[in-house]
């Protein structure tokens, strides 16, 4: 009876540190995943959610996760907030699943990154931006997938210099949250230290889903800025650029940076004109110059496209990341563990050290559990062969040049680069590829 309690006792010690699900492979792989399905947002989460359904129902047919199928339980992030939160814990707490993949809201990731923490549940940061989560606190069961707010901005920097040197003013349309407010910061700064004399002439900051731009736009057409940046995304983006061309906005001969407008060329149609910067946030793309006819890529987007009608966007890239990278790092695990299967803190150490592939550039992994992502930027233009603008001119940077170093913070990192850093993009080695 002793025998019994004491291994009882050790047991549920165990399973308090997560110690015992190293013990028996589980039949199914559960997981939660978080994306808007509701609201301004869902224009891309819910690409996002068929790309995961797609992806999982071949990962299954592969033989699932280390032999595990995998089931996936989908949360709206448009429920806010606090609803969010509660549906994380009720996933975790009366489910039992622990892996979650989350978020897309940058504010939601700030709220869930915690949580997930103190619920010892491996949480892949699989499309928010916020560079501040992983560089404010080293977390041992939060990862992200793809690259961050600092990656991204610093590289449409070196872009801009490259194709526009010569401006003198800039103005900023951002959303009022974490990702409006971090990439504008994180853009600014990088700015200053290639432009030092910059102006700023307005900063704006309409509210999240906005539904009228009619301010920021008057304001705009009378201050006539040089740039204008706006790192908005989803319907409030889509509604500033038709809003936007219905009032003669874009006939100002500004140039307008839109890092995350690759969202949102297929859905808006004639309404983007040629001449716009745009960003994939990260490398990727349906007609990326590198791997557009690579056959897995060329089937992805096939498919993708016969099951929602239209082309594969980033968050619907990124979701491929986030279930790819996880299901290399269970395996880097499982085989690290003597094929046991693995703790969720043990699947998060192997994601920290691992190197995977999706449809794009191989990313890799760093031990502060952040993606090293490239990044593809461009220029919108019109293609008689399409309803919608393309993005040419495009452009390839490596992450390696364009991300704070783990152990420093991105707001002083950015103030240190050297201001060579802008002839980069301009050598041999970074040819600038046109639309096919």
């Amino acid at each position: 009876m002793k025998r019994f309690l004491l291994s009882s006792a050790v047991a549920a010690l165990a399973m308090v540190h997560g110690v015992a699900a190293a013990q028996d492979k589980p039949a199914e792989l559960k997981i939660g995943i978080t994306t808007f399905t509701s609201g301004a947002a869902s224009v891309f989460g819910v690409p996002a959610k068929a790309a995961a359904e797609m992806l999982i129902d071949d990962i299954n047919k592969a033989g699932g996760i280390g032999g595990a199928k995998v089931v996936p339980t989908f949360i709206d992030e448009g429920i806010g907030g606090d609803k969010l939160l509660s549906e994380y814990r009720r996933l975790v707490q009366e489910q039992g699943v622990r892996t979650m993949l989350a978020s897309i809201s940058s504010g939601n990731c700030n709220i869930i990154a915690p949580v997930a923490e103190d619920l010892k549940v491996l949480n892949v940061m699989w499309d928010c931006g916020t560079e501040k989560i992983l560089e404010a606190k080293r977390y041992k069961y939060v990862v992200r997938t793809q690259a961050n707010a600092t990656t991204e901005m610093v590289a449409t920097v070196l872009y801009l210099m490259k194709h526009r040197p010569d401006f003198k003013t800039v103005a900023v349309v951002n959303q009022d949250y974490a990702w409006g407010r971090d990439s504008w910061e994180i853009f600014i700064n990088t700015l200053k230290v290639f432009k030092p004399d910059v102006r700023v002439v307005a900063e704006m900051f309409p509210k999240l889903g906005a539904s009228d731009f009619s301010t920021e736009i008057s304001r705009l057409q009378a201050l006539r800025p040089d740039v204008v940046l706006n790192t908005s995304w989803g319907g409030d983006l889509d509604t500033f650029v038709r809003q936007g061309g219905q009032r003669g906005l874009f006939n100002s001969g500004a140039t307008y940076v839109m890092p995350l407008i690759e969202s949102s060329l297929e859905r808006l149609g004639a309404a983007v004109p040629a001449g716009i910067i745009a960003g994939a946030r990260g490398d990727h793309y349906w007609a990326h110059p590198e791997t557009q006819n690579d056959p897995k890529h060329k089937d992805f987007v096939a498919r993708f496209k016969a099951k929602t009608g239209a082309y594969p966007i980033y968050p619907a890239y990124h979701m491929a990341q986030a279930l790819f990278g996880l299901k290399t790092g269970y395996e880097a695990a499982m085989k690290a563990n003597g094929g046991k299967w693995p703790a969720p803190e043990q699947v998060a150490e192997a994601m920290r050290t691992m190197k995977f592939k999706a449809y794009g550039r191989e990313i890799t992994m760093r031990e502060d559990g952040q993606g090293l992502e490239a990044q593809l930027l461009g220029v919108t233009k019109r293609d008689p062969k399409y309803p919608f603008a393309v993005i040419d001119q495009m452009v390839l940077v490596p992450a390696e040049l364009v991300t704070t170093p783990a152990g420093q913070q991105s707001p002083t990192w950015v103030k240190s680069i050297n201001p060579s850093l802008a002839r980069v993009l301009s050598t041999e080695q970074f040819k600038t590829h046109p639309f096919k």
